[in-house]
């Protein structure tokens, strides 16, 4: 009994320690355990606070790309309606002003189709036995485009003759096609609906490779914009066209608002092809012309899915779109020539040849009535041109009289003593006399005319608005302010439309998104962008997306460079952001004497500081670009003590320019970047034979059109000493690319960076 005791208490003393040890053990594991459970929770509240950081930076970069690139869509339209302005109001002075401007009014039109030929006629062009690029035979095979599409990848150029030939089959068959084109799916035959490419060749190849090449059994919509401010734009157009002739049914291309030459002109595709086709680079820019002009506007899949460029207006009606004769709107920015009838007594409107053979009427003005459409951009009187010191004041000013308002005049004098004589013989009556029937003819004849220009005026809108608009979430239908041309559609109109017409989706393009898609107005408006880092590397993806005969979309997202899938996220959003940045200085130097100027006006003591909060409402009131300048202000400023801004030196910061800009006036220099743009686009309309040169007197024709268009003042002596600066091989011709590389904004370098 008793060693059985003593055995139950050693095993109880036993139970005791174990239980013991087992508390100590468990506290020490619970220990660890809830340190790295608090550090998980850190680590997490950090990398969202960091994710949430990179998200802020890439949304405030993502601000500053699309409100530059609007601002210059914008001005784009200014610079066309001013045109429009010219057109009516300017009475040239003397010859040379006269053939200027019917240079840039005449040179770009429309040769008819017999001229065209003739004029691009691609038999006359010699395949020299030195080519080695890619072979075209016509009727183009499908061995021919996939061979067109590897010889492109190893950056070869297809031969002047071929890209002719090819011109001239592909408009051949885009005259058969109508404007909205009606295509149908089928089970295991999705349609792939491509966005934007401008330029993008390698965006096309992966599309291809991810996709598949083109064929019966994978049908493409490519929804415009194939062109500008890529370098591979042509290539693009021949893989596309040659595509489309192969497949005539399952290769789609709509016409976006891109494909318009005078757009050309300022984005870079003239630019690009002049380059690479020296000698017959012209010609193919003119059947370029006349080729985008017949491409339809819009597809309409299964009869439920709009895809067209832009979007909708609350005006918007298929079926006068399927009505126009769309080749009649080459450009929805060129000036539109009205028909002038000689209404004038006694005067005899002198007429004088252009270069080009076009008369040019030498006619005194009136203020026309507003133009209808879709532009937004109203120009004013004070845009008149005037060149002061030409016209002498006591020269005798011409002045039309209308025999309408004439006869106008004396019927109502006749009526009146008519009347006087009526009452004093006792007529309380009054008496009206029949109209004539000469003037019931002349009235029907003007009617006919002004109904004439209506539908013109009315058609071109209804292209605008589908090639131009942008969808908000706001209902309602308003001018598009911020690109100048088109609408913002709201989901009011969205659901007007689509009601109308039967139809249950919206796709569209114009507009770059981030993830390459997105939905709006409830999922019935998409837009699909296919250019994928369309403002810098790492900017953006890419998409394309697939429509069965369910209609239920599925996207397929890329991005071309494979730069972007080694770099980290700072790096990308770095990256992005620095070229974001260097665009935005640029602006800002720009509008430097505006900026300053308004600064003093916040500085009541001149004491040249101001505080943060006015830097950020000035920067918003000069530029109007609707940026978060509060957010954006430790990019743009590197030392503020107190809170205080010293705002002139803080220009010397943000970028210093080249040697250029010390022959000039800092006003005209100014002048020059914030207008380079404008200036470009002019000087390649007045390019004529499109050498890239154009002349001192050109040039000085040239900037005294800008700076009326500006309502800007530069003497003929600070141009004329511009013009000689920029000539740098002093042969009295100035290049217009060294032109526009002179006048470019450099990175400072940071003191650090000097002394090392």
């Amino acid at each position: 009994m008793g060693c059985g005791s003593s055995t139950d208490s050693s095993k109880r003393h036993s139970i005791h320690r174990t239980k013991k040890a087992s508390s100590i053990n468990q506290g020490s594991t619970l220990a660890p355990a809830g340190t790295a459970f608090k550090s998980a929770v850190l680590i997490q509240r950090w990398y969202r606070r960091y994710i949430a950081q990179m998200e802020v930076r890439r949304r405030c970069t993502w601000s500053i790309f699309q409100s530059i690139e609007y601002t210059g869509e914008q001005d784009q339209i200014k610079l066309y309606d001013f045109f429009n302005l010219l057109m009516d109001h300017f009475t040239p002075d003397n010859n040379k002003e006269r053939d200027f401007i019917c240079r840039i009014f005449t040179e770009e039109e429309n040769f008819k189709d017999t001229e065209l030929e003739k004029y691009c006629d691609y038999e006359s062009i010699e395949v020299p036995e030195s080519y080695t690029g890619p072979h075209l035979t016509f009727p183009i095979k499908p061995s021919n485009a996939a061979a067109l599409v590897e010889a492109f990848k190893q950056n070869q150029q297809l031969h002047a003759c071929y890209v002719l030939h090819l011109l001239h089959e592909t408009k051949k068959y885009l005259k058969q096609l109508p404007n909205i084109k009606r295509i149908s799916t089928s089970y295991g035959k999705e349609v792939t609906i491509c966005g934007d490419l401008h330029g993008r060749l390698d965006d096309l190849f992966l599309i291809f490779y991810k996709n598949g090449l083109p064929s019966p059994e994978k049908p493409y919509i490519f929804n415009g914009d194939f062109v500008d401010r890529g370098k591979q734009s042509i290539e693009i157009l021949m893989i596309l066209f040659a595509f489309q002739l192969v497949y005539p049914k399952v290769v789609h291309l709509n016409r976006g608002n891109h494909e318009d030459y005078i757009v050309n002109l300022r984005y870079g595709f003239t630019k690009e092809v002049m380059k690479k086709y020296k000698v017959h680079g012209k010609k193919i820019l003119k059947m370029l012309q006349s080729v985008f002009s017949w491409l339809p506007l819009a597809t309409l899949i299964d009869q439920k899915v709009l895809v067209t460029h832009g979007g909708v207006s609350d005006t918007t009606d298929l079926e006068l779109l399927s009505k126009i004769e769309r080749h009649k709107f080459a450009s929805t920015l060129r000036p539109h020539k009205k028909k002038e009838k000689n209404k004038n007594i006694g005067i005899q409107p002198s007429e004088e040849k252009c270069p080009n053979g076009n008369k040019s009427h030498n006619l005194v003005a009136t203020w026309p009535s507003p133009r209808s459409g879709s532009f937004s951009y109203s120009p004013s009187l004070h845009l008149i041109p005037s060149y002061k010191g030409k016209r002498s004041a006591s020269s005798p000013t011409t002045m039309n009289i209308d025999r309408k308002e004439i006869s106008k005049r004396v019927r109502k004098s006749v009526d009146e003593e008519l009347e006087k004589c009526r009452r004093q013989v006792g007529f309380n009556q009054t008496y009206v006399e029949p109209e004539s029937p000469v003037s019931v003819s002349e009235s029907d004849s003007e009617s006919g005319e002004m109904h004439e220009c209506d539908m013109d005026d009315e058609e071109k809108k209804q292209i605008v608005d589908i090639l131009w608009s942008d969808p908000v979430p706001q209902d309602g239908c308003k001018s598009n302010t911020v690109r100048g041309g088109g609408c913002y559609f709201g989901p009011d109109v969205t659901e007007k439309i689509l009601r109308k017409h039967g139809l249950q989706m919206l796709i569209r393009s114009h507009e770059c998104k981030q993830e390459g898609y997105e939905f709006c107005h409830g999922g019935k408006v998409l837009t699909i962008f296919s250019a994928s880092n369309y403002y810098e590397v790492g900017s953006n993806k890419g998409a394309f997306v697939k429509l069965g005969p369910d209609l239920v979309p599925h996207f397929v997202q890329y991005q071309a460079n494979k730069l972007t899938n080694t770099l980290t996220l700072r790096q990308r959003v770095s990256t992005v952001e620095e070229s974001a940045l260097r665009a935005l200085r640029e602006k800002l130097f720009a509008h430097k004497s505006d900026l300053i100027n308004t600064f003093r006006n916040y500085d009541n003591n001149q004491t040249g500081y101001i505080t943060l909060n006015d830097w950020a409402i000035v920067l918003e009131s000069v530029l109007n670009l609707g940026l978060p300048w509060r957010m954006l202000r430790p990019q743009l400023i590197h030392s503020s003590p107190e809170g205080l801004l010293r705002y002139r030196e803080w220009f010397d910061e943000l970028s210093v320019c080249q040697p250029v800009q010390e022959h000039l006036h800092d006003s005209l220099l100014e002048a020059l970047y914030r207008n380079r743009s404008d200036l470009e686009t002019i000087f390649r309309i007045i390019d004529s034979d499109s050498s890239g040169l154009i002349s001192f007197e050109e040039f000085q024709h040239t900037w005294k059109l800008l700076s009326s268009h500006l309502n800007i003042e530069v003497s003929d002596e600070a141009i004329s000493k511009m013009a000689r600066s920029i000539d740098f091989n002093k042969d009295g011709n100035i290049d217009i690319n060294e032109f526009l590389e002179a006048f470019r904004l450099v990175d400072k370098p940071n003191i650090e960076d000097k002394e090392m």
